[in-house]
């Protein structure tokens, strides 16, 4: 009997060690599985558990709602000329020089859209000081954690060629200059680096303070460099010569656009069954015939992620859980310093500072005529909430799509975890839209707001602060709702907006980056 337990006991302790061994060695070969409990801990309730639809009247009528013919031609129907024509073409002083001043290195953070506006200010400070260019060196951002380089994501070859006339522009230092490195600037204070250049800094200041180091050392190394020249009181020539750089010059490399193209491809003209690799992505579609605005296509980057569902400091309809959770993650993540969270969530929602929720920009889409036959292509990071919080957008628009729904993952593999080249995606599949919304302002937003806007592509910009209020008012029925929405955004269809001062050009690129003429009416 003794033998009996002895055995017993010595089983079970082994279990519980192989058990302890398991939950020890379990996060480090499948991270994944753990990640809810590590930085996104604080918003576990909310990541697992989505709240129901908050707009519950409206949604039920959103459903099965019926657009009429002649709104849907109104809608796909492209923007009419408003007078601007694109002049990207740098003018007057803007010829090579005779002979460089050295060498310029740039170290862009961010991401994908805050870097392609540093390249374009890199090439324009190269300019001011007549200065060799070094190919700008994107820094590792440190939440994608993208490693992608200028190469990676640029066609380098066309970039160096569009702008030969302009500035040079070289892939790598020579040997000389081969010590000024990313590790060489990170070991010590070094002489040939700047690092007080100030926010939007003048032309005069890179003259009076990197023209000198310049002149010293054949070289100069600017970092940080993100948004450090002004938008103001800069010469017209090197204006236009941003604009050359953002609009012509930054091509994505080959696969970026191959892989695109297919995307766009497959969005305008959907097969019954799509396969690849022997995988069926979709049954039961609906045809063309059933669909009004046939082979035409709607982008929407819709970004609601957990960092700005926190920032937001509002209430998504999780109770005091959800509430609980967000508060937590903002203490861990800005330590509390977030100025919404001194207003209330009818405040916040009342003076548009509330993020719109996939739900809210569904039932913002179904007022504006889209129909549920309208292929709806998803641009976006991880959704606050996953799949539970986006399938009420998914009910309103069931031909919705993203990179891994329309293509394989052979195709993607190149752009696996890579969150760079898969942002380069969205941006080439954004421009080719008929149509683009953005859910809220972000460097990905103001990049291709102005872009569609130099080209003259139709671009809905939700009005914030309109759409705030008429989700707070719960009696408003599905008739009214749709009329205020309509009337709130009929000047925001992408019409040209003159730049005011201090604003960005490459958001408001008019009339920095366009010529006006007389439309033949």
């Amino acid at each position: 009997m003794k033998l009996l337990y002895n055995n017993h006991h010595q089983n079970r302790t082994q279990r519980m060690a192989f058990a302890g061994l398991i939950v020890i060695l379990l996060p480090i070969f499948v991270p994944n599985l753990f990640e809810p409990l590590g930085r996104a801990s604080p918003t576990m309730f909310s990541e697992w558990n989505a709240p129901k639809p908050r707009h519950s009247s409206l949604l039920k009528i959103a459903l099965h709602r019926q657009i009429p013919t002649e709104q849907q031609s109104e809608l796909w129907s492209p923007l009419v000329s408003q007078g601007w024509r694109p002049c990207a073409e740098s003018t007057g002083t803007s010829s090579l020089p005779k002979k460089s001043r050295g060498y310029v290195q740039v170290f862009l953070d961010g991401g994908l859209n805050q870097q392609r506006m540093g390249i374009c200010d890199a090439v324009a400070v190269a300019k001011i000081l007549n200065a060799t260019l070094v190919l700008p060196h994107l820094e590792v951002n440190p939440v994608w954690r993208d490693s992608s380089s200028f190469a990676d994501i640029f066609d380098v070859d066309h970039f160096i060629s569009s702008l030969r006339d302009e500035i040079s522009i070289v892939k790598e230092l020579p040997s000389e200059y081969s010590w000024s490195s990313r590790e060489y600037y990170a070991t010590g204070i070094r002489d040939t680096r700047i690092k007080t250049a100030p926010v939007h800094a003048s032309a005069n200041w890179y003259l009076e303070n990197v023209l000198p180091i310049l002149q010293s050392y054949g070289i100069a190394a600017i970092a940080p460099f993100s948004h450090r020249l002004a938008f103001d009181n800069l010469p017209t020539n090197i204006q236009h010569l941003r604009c050359k750089v953002n609009f012509q010059a930054l091509v994505f490399v080959p696969h970026i656009r191959k892989l695109g193209e297919t995307i766009v491809h497959r969005l305008r003209h959907p097969p019954g069954k799509l396969q690849a690799s022997g995988t069926e992505f979709h049954k039961g579609r609906i045809g063309d015939s059933e669909v009004t605005g046939a082979g035409k296509f709607t982008v929407l980057h819709l970004r609601f992620d957990k960092d700005m569902a926190a920032h937001s400091a509002c209430d998504f309809g999780g109770g005091k859980a959800e509430k609980l959770a967000l508060a937590k993650y903002r203490q861990v993540i800005w330590q509390g310093r977030v100025l919404n969270s001194q207003f209330t969530d009818e405040e916040l929602r009342n003076q548009g500072r509330c993020p719109l929720t996939p739900e809210e920009i569904g039932l913002l889409l179904a007022a504006l005529g889209f129909n549920n036959g309208t292929r709806l292509y998803l641009a976006s990071h991880k959704v606050y909430g996953g799949e539970a919080r986006i399938s009420t957008l998914q009910k309103l628009f069931p031909l919705m799509e993203d990179k891994k729904s329309i293509a394989s993952a052979e195709e993607l593999a190149k752009i696996e975890g890579k969150a760079s080249l898969s942002a380069a995606v969205d941006y080439y599949v954004s421009m080719q839209s008929d149509i683009f919304i953005s859910a809220s302002a972000g460097n990905m937003h103001n990049a291709l707001v102005g872009h569609r806007a130099y080209l003259n592509l139709k671009t809905i910009r939700p009005n914030m602060t309109l759409l705030g209020k008429l989700f707070l008012n719960k009696s408003m029925g599905w008739t009214e709702f749709q009329h205020a929405v309509r009337n709130g955004h009929k000047n925001r269809l992408g019409h040209i907006r003159l730049r005011k001062t201090k604003q960005s050009i490459y958001t408001y690129p008019a009339p920095d980056c366009c010529t006006f003429f007389e439309p033949h009416i």
